[in-house]
C-alpha cells in the first residue's frame, strides 16, 4: 500500500469529459476478455494488453494501472437445451438469443514490479478508489463515440413539415384500393401532402419499382412531401415520408394532421407496404446478394495469418472489403506490418496513440496479417441449438473502430453509420496514407498504385498538346453496346414482354443481362474523344479537338474502377445491371503513351491555356446537384468536358486532393498567380528576415494570408510549385511491363453506393477467399463477372 501511496501524484481522477479507454487495446485488438485483459493507465486513460502495458511503461513512466478482466460465467448444468420451434428469436419456441454472462474482476497493478492490490478495497487511498470508480462507471469513450455517431443518423425533420402549404382542392383519400392517378400501378404509392395526388415511386434500376411519376409531379410543382401508402399506423413515426426537395427521408411531426386533410384516420389503417429503408433491405437479398456472399454454398472456413476477418461497425463493409485487398498487397504488408513493429509504431506516435494514423495503420496490419484475432469462436451452445449455416466455424474477428475513428477525423461523412462508396473510401485511404509519407516517399505503399496519365490533344491546325496528370485508379466507362451476349439479351426482351402483358413476373434466374469483356471497356479509355470548346493558340479560337489518353507509367497495383452508377434524367442515380467478362491476365501493354512523337508540331504557348475551358453546362449541371463552382470547373476541365457522368465520378475520386481548391489560373500559370500576390503582405513576410521567393510560395499556398504563411514557413509546410514537384513525380513513378494478374474484387450488392453491401473475393495462396465482414473462408464460385473495384498486380517480366 506504501508502494501505491507514494505514486498518487500520477493518478488523476478523469473529469466527465476525459476520454476513457476501456474495452480495447490502444496499440492491439485485445480486450477485456482476451488473456490477461486490459490494464488502463489510471493518468491517461489509454487500456493496454498485458503484451504492451510495460511499453507505455517505459515510455511514459505512469505506474498505476487499473486491470480489467472478464470471464464466462458458468451456465447452469440444469439448463434446458430445446431445439426451436418458432422462427423467432428470443420468445418461447424460439432461438435462444441469450449471449453469455461475463463476470468482471478489477484489481489495482503498479508497476514495474507489478505489485497487485484489491479492488474494492476500503484500505486504498480515496483518491485512487475515487478515480477507479469514475473508470468502472464510464460508459467507455468508444461506445460514446458509436453512441454519437448512431444519434446523429437519426431522420430528421423536415424543413417543410411546420409550414407545409396544403391545398383544398377536394380530395379526399379512401383507406384501401389506391391507383396511380397516372398508370394502373397499385403498389409503391406515395400521397403526396399538398395536393393529395397518388402517384408511383421511382423505377428500380433492375426495371421494378414504380414509372417515377410521383417524383415527376414534385418536379413540376414543387410540392416537396410524401407519404408512402401502406406504411401509415397508428403508429405514426414508422410511416416513410420523404422529402424531394431534401432529397432524403425525414420526420413529419404533424402527419397526422396532414393525413386528417385528406380525410385519412391512421389509426384505422394496416401496414401493406414496406418501407424505403426495408425494400432497400429486400432488394438486396435475391440473386446477386446471394451470389456475391455465396449464400447457400457449404464454405470452409479459414484462420491464421492473412484471413482474419473485420467485423461490421454499422455499414462499414466498404471500409473492410477495401482494407482487406490493402492489406493483401506487398506493399501495404510490407509497410506497416513486415518493417514496422507495434512497438516502433508505439515509441513515434504522439501521447494519444488513439488519434495517430501511423499507430492505427500498423495496429490494422498486425491485427489482420499476425493470425493472432483469426482462431474459431468459442462456443458454449449446443449446436442443435443454432440455425443451419454455410460457415459452421466461424471467428471473432476484430473491430477496426480506432483505425475508421482516424481516418475519418478529415472526412466527416466516413465518421458516420452511413454506406459509403469504396470507390471514394479508397482514394481518401491513398491520399491519407501520401500524407502520412509525404516526408520520405521511398517508403510510401500508396506509391505501388499511382501511375501516370498522358493526355494528346491534337486541334484542326493538325498541332497537338499533351496534358499530363496521375492517379491511383482508372475509372472505365462500360460500353453495353458491345455486350457479347445480344441474342440471349433479344430473347429475355422478348419473354419480359411476354410476362408483362400476362401481369407476371420473372424469376431472379430468368433474367439476362449483358456481359460486356473488361477489354472492351479499357479499349473505350483509350479511343479518341472529341473535345469541345478547346482552346487552340494556333488558330487563336475555340474549336474541336480530338483527345486519346494512355499511361505514361503502368503501377505495381492498377486499380479498375467499373462505372455502374450512372445519373439518369433528373439526376436520378442508375446502376447499371450488367456482367463484366474478366479474366485472370490482362496486358496493357497497347495503352502506353509515349509521348511526342517525330513529325508532330506542338501548339505554340503564349495566349490562353492548351487545357480546355470548363463547358458551362456541365458546370452548372454539377452545380444544381450542391458542388462548389471551383471544383466543377475543375472537374469538367480534367475529363476534357466528356460530359457530366465522367466529370462527377473525377470530382467524387478528387474532394480531398491537397491543391483542390486552389484557383485554376494557379495551377495553369503559377507564375501569373505569383506575381499577383501584394508587395506588401510580401514585404511584411521580408520583414521576418524570410526569403522572398519562400514568402511568395507560403502566401500562396494561404491565400494571401499573412498569419497562415508565416504558420506554413516556422512548420516547413510550404508547398513546391506545381513546376517544381511535377517533373520528379512522374518519373519516379513505378513501372514495368503491361501484363497483370487479378488478385481482388471488391463487389457491391445495391441500388445505390449509399446502401447495399460490400464483399470483398482475393486470391490468396493458389485459391480465392471470400472476405464478407468477419466471415472468412475459401471461395468455390467467386463472383468475378460482379465486381465494382478490380484490383490487378504486375507480373514481373
Amino acid at each position: 500500500m506504501e508502494q501505491l501511496r507514494s505514486k498518487l501524484s500520477r493518478v488523476r481522477i478523469p473529469e466527465p469529459t476525459t476520454r476513457i479507454f476501456k474495452h480495447e487495446c490502444c496499440i492491439s485488438f485485445d480486450n477485456p476478455k482476451s488473456d490477461g485483459g486490459l490494464y488502463i493507465d489510471m493518468n491517461s486513460f489509454l487500456a493496454f494488453g498485458k503484451d504492451f502495458v510495460w511499453w507505455n511503461y517505459e515510455k511514459t513512466g505512469n505506474p498505476v494501472y487499473l486491470h480489467f478482466k472478464q470471464t464466462i460465467k458458468p451456465a447452469a448444468e440444469d439448463r434446458p437445451l430445446k431445439k426451436p420451434t418458432l422462427l423467432a428469436i428470443g420468445v418461447q419456441g424460439g432461438f435462444d438469443n441469450s449471449e453469455p454472462e461475463y463476470e468482471e474482476n478489477y484489481e489495482i497493478v503498479i508497476l514495474p514490479d507489478y505489485i497487485t492490490l484489491p479492488f474494492p478495497s476500503v484500505e486504498l487511498p480515496e483518491k485512487v478508489r475515487l478515480a477507479v470508480d469514475a473508470v468502472i462507471l464510464s460508459e467507455g469513450a468508444e461506445k460514446k463515440e458509436q453512441l454519437a455517431i448512431w444519434t446523429a443518423d437519426k431522420k430528421k425533420v423536415s424543413k417543410h413539415a411546420m409550414n407545409l402549404q396544403q391545398i383544398d382542392n377536394g380530395v379526399t383519400v379512401s383507406p384501401s384500393g389506391w391507383k396511380c392517378d397516372k398508370c394502373d400501378k397499385t403498389d409503391n404509392l406515395w400521397l403526396n401532402l399538398t395536393d393529395g395526388s397518388i402517384l408511383c415511386g421511382r423505377k428500380n434500376w433492375d426495371g421494378s419499382g414504380g414509372n417515377d411519376h410521383a417524383v415527376n409531379h414534385y418536379k413540376e410543382t414543387g410540392f416537396p412531401l410524401a407519404v408512402k401508402l401502406g406504411t401509415i399506423t397508428a403508429d405514426l413515426e414508422s410511416a416513410d415520408v420523404y422529402s424531394y426537395d431534401e432529397d432524403e427521408s425525414v420526420v413529419d411531426p404533424l402527419l397526422g394532421q396532414h393525413l386528417a386533410f385528406f380525410g385519412i384516420d391512421f389509426s384505422s389503417l394496416q401496414k401493406t407496404e414496406m418501407t424505403t429503408a426495408e425494400t432497400e433491405l429486400d432488394q438486396n437479398f435475391n440473386f446477386d446478394w446471394n451470389r456475391i456472399q455465396e449464400t447457400g454454398q457449404e464454405v470452409e472456413p479459414l484462420f491464421g495469418p492473412g484471413y482474419t476477418g473485420l467485423v461490421n461497425l454499422g455499414n462499414s463493409c466498404y471500409l473492410a472489403s477495401t482494407m482487406q485487398v490493402v492489406f493483401s498487397t506487398r506493399s501495404f504488408c510490407q509497410r506497416y506490418f513486415i518493417e514496422q513493429t507495434l512497438k516502433t509504431a508505439f515509441s513515434k506516435a504522439p501521447a494519444d496513440p488513439t488519434v495517430d494514423l501511423n499507430m492505427q495503420l500498423t495496429k490494422l496490419a498486425h491485427g489482420m496479417l499476425s493470425g493472432k484475432y483469426s482462431i474459431p469462436r468459442k462456443e458454449d451452445e449446443d449446436s442443435s441449438n443454432i440455425p443451419d449455416s454455410t460457415i459452421t466455424v466461424k471467428q471473432e474477428g476484430i473491430r477496426p473502430r480506432m483505425f475508421k475513428s482516424v481516418i475519418a477525423a478529415s472526412h466527416p461523412e466516413f465518421s458516420t453509420m452511413r454506406q459509403q462508396d469504396a470507390l471514394e473510401f479508397f482514394m481518401h485511404f491513398i491520399d491519407q496514407v501520401e500524407r502520412l509519407n509525404s516526408g520520405d516517399p521511398k517508403f510510401d505503399p500508396s506509391r505501388s498504385f499511382k501511375f501516370g496519365i498522358e493526355e494528346r490533344l491534337q486541334c484542326p491546325s493538325g498541332k497537338v498538346a499533351y496534358n499530363k496528370r496521375t492517379d491511383y485508379i482508372l475509372s472505365l466507362s462500360i460500353p453495353l453496346h458491345k455486350s457479347n451476349n445480344k441474342n440471349e439479351l433479344e430473347a429475355f426482351q422478348k419473354l419480359k414482354a411476354e410476362r408483362n402483358a400476362e401481369g407476371k413476373e420473372l424469376s431472379s434466374d430468368e433474367v439476362v443481362r449483358p456481359r460486356v469483356p473488361l477489354k472492351d471497356c479499357l479499349d473505350c479509355f483509350s479511343a479518341p474523344e472529341e473535345v469541345h470548346d478547346f482552346y487552340s493558340t494556333a488558330l487563336n479560337a475555340k474549336t474541336t479537338a480530338i483527345k486519346r489518353a494512355g499511361l505514361t507509367s503502368f503501377p505495381d497495383y492498377l486499380v479498375l474502377h467499373m462505372r455502374k452508377f450512372v445519373m439518369e434524367e433528373g439526376w436520378v442515380p442508375k446502376k447499371l445491371d450488367v456482367y463484366i467478362d474478366v479474366p485472370e491476365i490482362i496486358d496493357i501493354s497497347s495503352m502506353r503513351s509515349h509521348g511526342i512523337q517525330p513529325g508532330e508540331v506542338l501548339l505554340p504557348e503564349g495566349g490562353e491555356s492548351t487545357m480546355p475551358l470548363a463547358n458551362d453546362d456541365i458546370v452548372s449541371q454539377l452545380m444544381s446537384m450542391g458542388f462548389n463552382h471551383l471544383h466543377c470547373q475543375k472537374a469538367a476541365i480534367n475529363t476534357s468536358n466528356t460530359g457530366v457522368e465522367a466529370a462527377m465520378d473525377w470530382l467524387l475520386s478528387h474532394m480531398n486532393d491537397s491543391d483542390i481548391d486552389a484557383p485554376i489560373s494557379e495551377k495553369l500559370n503559377p507564375d501569373a498567380a505569383s506575381s499577383s500576390i501584394d508587395q506588401s503582405q510580401v514585404d511584411t513576410l521580408l520583414a521576418f528576415g524570410f526569403d522572398e521567393h519562400l514568402s511568395r510560395k507560403a502566401l500562396k499556398a494561404a491565400g494571401g494570408d499573412v498569419e497562415k504563411a508565416t504558420d506554413l514557413i516556422f512548420s516547413n509546410a510550404v508547398p513546391m510549385d506545381t513546376s517544381e514537384a511535377s517533373a520528379p513525380v512522374l518519373t519516379e513513378l513505378p513501372d514495368g511491363g503491361g501484363r497483370y494478374r487479378l488478385i481482388g474484387v471488391v463487389s457491391h450488392i445495391g441500388t445505390s453506393t449509399q446502401c447495399g453491401h460490400y464483399v470483398a473475393h482475393i486470391y490468396k495462396e493458389g485459391r480465392w477467399v471470400i472476405f464478407n465482414d468477419e466471415k472468412v473462408g475459401v471461395s468455390k464460385n467467386p463472383p468475378l463477372d460482379m465486381g465494382y473495384l478490380y484490383f490487378f498486380e504486375r507480373l514481373d517480366s
